[in-house]
């Protein structure tokens, strides 16, 4: 699954660590979030929605494969 949690949490200024403070998780949960090796659970799918203000289908992109 693809997403845009890198772009958006650079625009608003936040660093992984900060991100990661903020969501209970680690920054290396951040960093596999934003590389694409880890899909995040629909809790913090929501979570990660919520703290932006946008939709989840905003900041992840789901592809269904062929």
């Amino acid at each position: 699954m693809k997403n845009k949690l890198e772009e958006i949490r650079k625009q608003h200024g936040i660093t992984q660590e900060e991100l990661a403070e903020k969501l209970e998780v680690s920054r290396q949960t951040i960093g596999s979030l934003e590389n694409g090796r880890y899909n995040p659970s629909i809790l913090l799918a929501f979570k990660i929605s919520r703290l932006f203000k946008l939709s989840i289908e905003d900041i992840f992109i789901y592809e269904e494969s062929e």
